[in-house]
Parts: structure tokens; C-alpha cells; sequence
């Protein structure tokens, strides 16, 4: 049988160590041996359908797990039933003949839905195709990205659900398999895959960023494009207020020419110490695209300037030493991150894939983020760094920038995003500093909103503010998927039921 049960209930803890139910009964969705993808999703289908029964017959609500990724509860259900899709991660090509007329099958790949974000870049590099953004990991399941809304990091590029083109959803009452109106598989491939088609835009704009609230996602088809090279740049400058407005008007190629190369940058990210913002030096990170070769120089990932990993550890002296908070933060941001290459460094090069990196679980871990208007930038940035420092954030602030993502509820909703995030050490100190930054966006009336995985502090009432008519084309979409409220209560939990996803 593709699900097993996991010994006896008892404590489950996420990832980083974040969050932990009780008296969780856990079951493993599996991969079979089957020559064909279709076939593989039509006996998981079925299995899954069966299980959604036993825990409608029993009383069980029910949460989908991944990687268990999320810093946040937002996967988390107590005294429920957790599937974990980690075990169910093949990858297959699709034919030609799978997909419908003007649809190029070589550009796309079957994806099952405990898949790593590192296992799908793999599979792709060897077909000498790539993924075009992803986060700052890659120890996600691919699915599990997409349904917080992993934002990307491209600034020509929205978020990682961007690749989604098809979803095989399963309901307690079907399998369905979502997609737009236009389509893209057969009603022949579809029906193999146990699935009944969905064709409708604004149901697969809710199961591109489904926040485990749809059904329980088995499959998707996810897109590529051809294999190519980044050259990053990173170093440590001071910057200057003019440089704001030239990442406000999306003039990244002026931004590049004051701090790195003369060229324009595909990737721009600017981890600022908010103790003294332009006067302390920020660590920039540039990825400049270059056309792909097979013959470039290998390099390690600390040669390509990844890991995040030192600056955690190193910041966790901030909370004994308030006094130094500063000082104590640029000297983490010196030791944390690479130093290089820069401009004057013999160039290094590496495939999209091969500049991701799989961090080791980070206890203690506070992490948190706003997704503003681009062009607001200039406007609060430094009135954030003040409120974030005043009330003692003990993390650094993270820049980036993207363009609006897919989906319903993806938080990057704005033409033109700025991501900021707030990423280190736990502590009560630091979780008041993001409060007082999330207060003064809203006295400054500066529209934003925050990542579903991480620690947002979002309600009902300020979900519904912030995705306005998206929230409820998404929830008419849900009641679609799964008419019954007594089928939409499996996938209740504290968390859903606090963000008004499963009224």
C-alpha cells in the first residue's frame, strides 16, 4: 500500500525545530516502482481518497507534510492526522503526445508532491533545463513551496509557483486534476493519472498557492526553462540613500554599476545591519546570467557565496549582549557570509541549481518578513531600520526584490515587490521589534503583506483586508473543490481557522 502508518500518535517537530503538535497520528505517502508517472498518481490518488474517508469516518482532521520546512504552525493540526508526501517524490518527463496541441512537452515535468525544490532542480539540470527562481533553500518540498508562497528572488521573476502549470488535487469525494481553462494535459492522460479534469482559471489560480487548505496536493506539472549560468558578486559596501531610489524605479542596472559590475543583474539582495543602515556596510549579493556552457569552472558552494548558517549561530550573542547589539550584528555579518567573490576576484560561475543551498535545521530560529510595493522603498526603509533596532530586533534585514507572483493569496502581490525579511536567533526582544514594524507600515499607511510560512501574526480579519476579492475568488474556488463543509473541516486547524481559510 503507498500509505503507511507511522507507529503510535505521538509528538511531531518541524524542521527547524519551530513548532511541534501532540498526540499527532502520522501516515507515509510512498512512491511505487511503476514505469509510468500516470500510473503512480492514479493508485496514490486512490490511496489518499481512502484515507480522507477513514479520517472523515473517525473524526480526524488532517494536515499535508512536506519537508516540514515552514517555520510557522501553518502545518501543523493537534491530536490530527499528518501525511507526510516526503517519500513520494519521483520526477518523470512527459511526452508529446500527453499534453494538448500547442503545448511543448520538453519544457515540462511530472512532479510528485514530496519532491525536494533540490530533487526537482536536479532532475531538470539533467535534462539540461533549470528552474528560474526559488528561495534561499532548496530543502523544501516543491509543493509545500509553492502552497506558502515561497517568494522568488529573480527581479524579472515572480514566486516558485510560477512553474506550476497543472495540479492534481485530492478531495475526499475525487481526484481532481486543476489547470487553466486553456489546458495542458489529455483528457487521455488525465484519466490515467485516476483524475477527473478541472479546467478553470481562478481554481488554479487558488491550487497554484493552496496554503494545505484545497485538498491534499499529490502531483503538478512544473515548467522550466533551458539550463544556463549565474556569475555572483558579493561584497560588503556602504550605501547610500540615492541607491534606494534607484531600486525603487527598478534602475537595478545603476545599482549594479555603483557597486559591482556594469551590467544588469538578474538577482539583487542587500542584508543591512538596521543599527546605523548608511553607515555600516551592507553585505550585497549580485547574480549576473550568463548563457550556459559546459565547460565553465567548477565551484564550491562557499565559492558561490551560499549559506546562511554562521550568521545564525553568531547571532545568537546578541541577546547577551544588548549593549553591543550593533557592533555584535556587523561582526556576524562579516564572519556569516562569504566575502567574496567580488568584482576584482577571478570570476566563478554556476548553474541556478548549484547556487541553492540545504541549510541545517536553525533552532531557535525567528523568522519573518513584509512584501512592499517597490516604490515604497525609499519611503520606509529607513523608518523601519529605526523602529526595528529602537525596540531590539536582533537580526539583520534581508532586501529583495521580485516581480508579482501567481496565484490568489501569493503575498507578492504588488507589480513590483520588495521583500523584506527578518531572519536569525528567537527571542521575545526580536519578535516586538517585527510587531513595531508591522505597526508602522500601518500608521505610515503603507500597504504590505507577510509570508504564510513564517511568523506573519495575521488574523482573519487582516487577511481579508489584504487579498480583498483574490481571498474570496480563492474561497469560491475551495467550496468548489470540496462543496461539503463536512469534508472542508478535515483540513481545519488552529492556524486555517485564525487566518479565515476554512470559514
Amino acid at each position: 500500500m503507498p500509505i503507511v502508518q507511522l507507529g503510535d500518535p505521538g509528538r511531531w517537530t518541524n524542521y527547524h525545530g519551530t513548532g511541534f503538535c501532540r498526540d499527532a497520528a502520522r501516515f507515509d505517502l510512498r512512491s511505487g516502482d511503476a514505469q509510468r508517472g500516470r500510473d503512480e498518481l492514479a493508485i496514490a490518488a486512490a490511496a489518499v481518497q481512502d484515507w480522507l474517508g477513514r479520517a472523515r469516518a473517525e473524526g480526524k482532521r488532517v494536515r499535508p507534510l512536506g519537508a516540514g520546512w515552514s517555520p510557522s504552525n501553518i502545518n501543523i493540526c493537534a491530536d490530527g492526522w499528518l501525511l507526510h508526501t516526503r517519500r513520494f517524490n519521483r520526477c518523470f518527463r512527459i511526452a508529446q503526445d500527453d499534453v494538448r496541441p500547442g503545448i511543448d512537452a520538453a519544457r515540462l515535468m511530472l512532479v510528485e508532491a514530496g519532491a525536494l525544490v533540490d530533487e526537482v532542480s536536479d532532475k531538470l539540470e539533467e535534462q539540461g533545463r533549470s528552474l528560474w527562481t526559488s528561495g534561499a533553500g532548496n530543502g523544501q518540498t516543491f509543493a509545500g513551496a509553492c502552497a506558502t508562497g515561497t517568494h522568488g528572488s529573480m527581479v524579472a521573476r515572480g514566486g516558485i509557483q510560477d512553474h506550476v502549470r497543472a495540479v492534481q488535487i485530492v478531495t475526499p469525494r475525487a481526484a481532481y486534476w486543476v489547470e487553466p481553462e486553456a489546458g495542458v494535459m489529455t483528457d487521455d492522460f488525465i484519466a490515467a493519472a485516476g483524475a477527473v479534469p478541472l479546467r478553470n482559471d481562478d481554481i488554479f489560480a487558488a491550487a497554484q498557492l493552496p496554503v494545505g487548505s484545497l485538498g491534499i496536493v499529490t502531483a503538478m506539472v512544473v515548467d522550466s526553462v533551458p539550463k544556463f549560468l549565474v556569475r555572483p558578486i558579493q561584497n560588503l559596501r556602504i550605501i547610500d540613500r540615492d541607491a534606494l531610489d534607484w531600486l525603487a524605479a527598478g534602475d537595478f542596472r545603476r545599482f549594479s554599476v555603483a557597486y559591482a559590475l556594469d551590467r544588469d543583474p538578474a538577482f539583487v539582495q542587500m542584508i543591512v545591519n538596521p543599527y546605523k543602515p548608511f553607515r555600516r556596510p551592507a553585505m550585497l549579493r549580485f547574480l549576473y546570467r550568463e548563457d550556459w556552457r559546459p565547460d565553465y569552472p567548477r565551484a564550491t558552494p562557499g565559492e558561490l557565496g551560499v549559506g546562511y548558517d554562521a550568521l545564525s549561530l553568531l547571532g545568537r550573542f546578541l541577546d547577551d549582549y544588548p549593549f553591543a547589539r550593533g557592533a555584535l550584528l556587523q561582526f556576524a555579518m562579516k564572519r556569516g557570509y562569504a566575502s567574496g567573490p567580488d568584482v576584482d576576484d577571478p570570476p566563478v560561475y554556476g548553474s541556478w541549481g548549484e547556487g541553492l543551498d540545504t541549510h541545517r535545521p536553525l533552532a531557535d530560529l525567528f523568522n519573518a518578513s513584509v512584501t512592499i510595493d517597490r516604490a515604497d522603498l525609499p519611503h520606509v526603509f529607513e523608518l523601519v531600520c529605526h523602529a526595528y533596532a529602537r525596540h531590539g530586533g536582533s537580526t539583520v534585514m534581508t532586501v529583495r526584490f521580485m516581480e508579482r507572483a501567481q496565484g490568489l493569496l501569493a503575498p507578492a502581490r504588488f507589480p513590483h515587490n520588495a521583500v523584506i525579511d527578518f531572519d536569525g536567533p528567537r527571542s521575545e526582544r526580536t519578535a516586538k521589534a517585527y510587531q513595531a514594524v508591522v505597526d508602522l507600515l500601518d500608521a505610515e499607511g503603507v500597504a504590505f503583506t507577510r509570508h504564510w510560512a513564517k511568523s506573519c501574526r495575521l488574523d482573519a480579519a487582516r487577511v481579508a483586508a489584504d487579498y480583498g476579492e483574490d481571498l474570496q475568488r480563492w474561497l469560491a474556488a475551495r467550496n468548489r473543490l470540496i462543496p461539503d463543509p463536512a469534508d472542508r473541516a478535515l483540513f481545519r486547524s488552529e492556524v486555517l481557522d485564525g487566518l479565515g481559510l476554512t470559514c
